[in-house]
Order: structure tokens, then sequence, then C-alpha cells
């Protein structure tokens, strides 16, 4: 057969490019981008051409081609971005467009993942500008720049503190594994006993006599008591776990003091000229003022009262630690979120009670995206649960009638809208104490009672001789 007879049929490439169609949502902002990111290049989408046709460009991940992105959307005319938080791949996005006076919309990925027919980088970045250009995005909250360096300092803190936690436990194993009972001996390993005592076995002391004379003048066993359990087979291999692992603790404890010290230095640098040399106002609670000072946490505790204007300690379970956490993670602006509610929902503290077909759903987890200082929180209520306090009474009444469980998640809530009510407002907290917080209870309890009693047609009437 003649091929002239018969042509080829020509292979058409499919694009990935979406030709223009005809939406039916109404576009509120046209001058909004969208940007796909990865680890290796940028797919970017602004706004539509003339015809109708997508404007996608696709950039790398260095910086020089970061501000080649910055400078094709100013020229673009953009006005905002939406992009995914995906991993830390947004950071130097976001953080260079806001410098170019672009506002940036950082999206929560999991609204987009479940969306169908999104297959390929170039259509996610066309999805995101137009459900953005619709203004169907919700952006994440996001604190300001000076309280996101402190926020980035804070949380490698954190992880130096966990890290520690993970040597002290490897100091501990090698110590039970020579049979020396030092958790036995003394109730904790890091205080100043328990590391004399660690310390003086890697210099090579092994009488446990003259190891138990290292006790401080505090503790509460004798030394004969404490000797008994320092007694063990210092074997080698063990002694040279103990040593390395004694080493990286006082290596973590220089770098942990060295991150509070540039702290300390930010936020003295972020405080009111007005409050800079202000004495902080005497604490309601003067046992706690008294352990504030034990620990040596009185100046941050100030420094932090000048910072926000507030003492977030007077709040009874909220640590300094919790209090730093809070003030860095938030800042002292609590204006992105209008109602204490709003606050107390984005910390996953609100609970979840999913209705279909007026049936409730199982529960699942509240989300997956609980923030460092949710947990702070939860620790703090965890410390309330034999407090003589108004929110210790709080606390157990929850555990009564619903389990400790509950108990802890109902009182982080109740210490989230203290904290949102001092920060927003300026209010602070006064502790009523544990009998009134009971006698109020009381008197709502019988309030209800009354209540449904008098729905049936009855009358409560005093009982002139209780029993019991």
């Amino acid at each position: 057969m003649d091929s002239t007879s018969s042509p080829r049929k020509k292979r058409r490439k499919k694009s990935n490019v979406r030709k223009g169609r005809s939406h039916s949502m109404p576009v509120i902002n046209p001058l909004v981008a969208g940007i796909d990111l990865g680890s290796e290049q940028h797919w970017v989408c602004g706004p539509s051409a003339e015809a109708g046709e997508p404007n996608v460009q696709v950039f790398g991940t260095t910086t020089a081609q970061l501000e080649n992105l910055a400078a094709w959307l100013l020229k673009q005319n953009v006005e905002s971005v939406a992009m995914e938080s995906t991993h830390v791949y947004w950071i130097p996005v976001y953080e260079l467009l806001e410098a170019s006076g672009i506002n940036v919309l950082l999206v929560n990925a999991r609204q987009l993942h479940h969306v169908p027919g999104r297959k390929t980088d170039m259509q996610d970045c066309q999805w995101l500008q137009k459900l953005h250009s619709c203004g169907l995005l919700r952006g994440s909250f996001r604190p300001a720049e000076s309280i996101c360096r402190l926020r980035a300092i804070q949380r490698q803190r954190d992880n130096l503190v966990e890290e520690r936690s993970r040597v002290v436990n490897w100091m501990q194993k090698a110590l039970d594994q020579m049979n020396v009972q030092v958790h036995r001996a003394v109730a904790d390993i890091t205080g100043v006993t328990g590391m004399a005592i660690v310390r003086a076995i890697v210099d090579g002391e092994r009488d446990p006599v003259r190891l138990a004379a290292l006790r401080n003048h505090r503790c509460k066993k004798s030394e004969a008591q404490i000797a008994e359990h320092l007694r063990g087979n210092w074997r080698e291999e063990h002694l040279f776990n103990l040593e390395c692992a004694l080493r990286l603790f006082d290596t973590l404890e220089s770098q942990i003091a060295s991150y509070e010290s540039r702290l300390l230095q930010e936020i003295e640098a972020l405080q009111p000229t007005e409050r800079k040399d202000q004495p902080i106002p005497k604490h309601p609670n003067p046992a706690k003022e008294k352990a504030l000072r034990t620990r040596g946490e009185q100046e941050q505790r100030t420094q932090l009262w000048r910072f926000a204007g507030v003492d977030l300690t007077r709040v009874d379970g909220i640590s300094t630690t919790a209090a730093l956490i809070a003030l860095t993670e938030v800042g002292t602006d609590l204006a992105a979120f209008p109602t204490e509610h709003n606050f107390v929902s984005w910390l996953r503290l609100s609970p979840r009670r999913p209705i279909s077909g007026g049936k409730q759903l199982h529960k699942r987890p509240n989300g997956t995206g609980a923030n460092r200082l949710s947990g702070a929180l939860r620790m703090a209520a965890l410390s309330l649960c034999r407090s003589k306090t108004a929110l210790g009474a709080y606390y157990r009444k929850i555990a009564r009638r619903k389990g400790g469980k509950v108990a802890v998640f109902a009182t982080a809530r109740k210490l989230a809208q203290l904290i949102y009510r001092m920060l927003r407002w300026g209010q602070d907290y006064v502790d009523i104490g544990e009998e009134a917080y009971e006698r109020r209870y009381e008197r709502q309890r019988l309030l209800a009672l009354e209540q449904s009693a008098r729905q049936f047609g009855y009358k409560l009437v005093e009982d002139a001789c209780p029993t019991g």
C-alpha cells in the first residue's frame, strides 16, 4: 500500500494545562495566585490571561529562583497568594513574599487533599488559584514576625529538653545494668544529690558509703539508707556508657542555657519602654511565688510580665515554662481570634461531636494538628488534680463524673479561656478558693433540682433533720 494514500495519524501530546472553562463560581478577587510547593520546584498559577488561558510558571527552590518568583508575581499585579503548608518548604517562600508586600494565605493541606480530579502539580496550583479567587480558602494563624523569631528559638529549646530526657534515661539504664539504684536512693537522679553521686561514680568512686556522704541536707533518707542502694557490679562497658551519657547531658545543659539566655534577650528587646524597669506586681499566691524563687524562675517571670503586660503565672497550674510557650506560640495580640471559643477551637480543646442523620457518629481523634500550647495546657491541667484551688476543685468535679482524661481535657480548655481573657482583654485572674467553688457548685445543683421539680409540679422542702 502506498504510504501517500494512508497518512499516518499524528499523535497529539496531552497538555496538563486545562483550557479556559466556564466556571459557575463567582470570582471575588481576580488578582490572586496559587503556589504548589515542592522540594525541587514550585508551580505558580497567576491571574488568568485575557483569552482565559491558564497563567502557569515553574520556578526552582534556590534563593535566586524565589526572588524571580516574587518579581513575576509583582509584575502580574498579584495582591494575595495561597499556598499549602507543605513540610518546611513553605517557610522561605512565605517569608520572602511577605517581605515583598504580598499577602500570603497559608492553607491547611487537609482542606485540599480529598478533592478529586487533581493529579498533577500544575493542576494543583490552578485549583488553589481558583479557590482563592472565589474566596473559598481559609488561612492558618501565623503570629507576627517578631513572635515567629521567638517561636523558632523556643521550639528548638523544647527539642533539646526532650533530647536531654532521653539522655537521662540512658544514664538510668547504665546504672540499672550495674544494679546501682540511684533512683531509689534519691527522688530525682538529676537533682543535686543524684548528679553528685553520678559524677563521683564517673570519676572513679566505688565506695557506697563515700557516695552516700554526698547527700544534700534536704534528703529525707539517711546516709546508711542511701548507701544500701549504691552497691553495684561496676562493669566497664556500663561505666563507659554512663560516662558518655553524662558528657552528652552536660553538653545539652549548656545548649539549653544558651537558648534560654537568647530567649530572654529577644523578649527584653520586645518589651515596651514604659515597662522595661518596672517591678512585677506581687503574686497573689505567696507559696507559688516562693516556689518560683526557689527554682530560679523569678527573673523569667518578670521579663514575661514586662513583655506581655499580664502575669500568666497568676493562673493556678501555669508555670513560667507554660507561660513562655503561650507567649512564643501566639504572642500578645489575639485579635485574630474574635472570641475565646475560636481560640479554644484552634487549640483543638473543643469537644468534637460529629452528627449525621440526627445520630452521633463514632468519635475520632480531634484532629492531628494539636500544637505545643495545647500540650502544655494539658500538663498544667494534670498538675491541678490535688490543688486546693478553684481550678483544682473544677478538675476533681469533672473527674468524679467523667474520669481523669475528660477532666484533663476540660481543665486545659478552662486554662485556655483564662489565658485568652488575660491577653485579649487584660483581665486578671483571681482564685476564689476551693471552698467557695464547692459552695457555688452546690447552689447550682440545688437550683437545677428546684427547676426540675417545678416542671413536674413539685416543690422541694428542706429536711429539718437531714441524715448522714
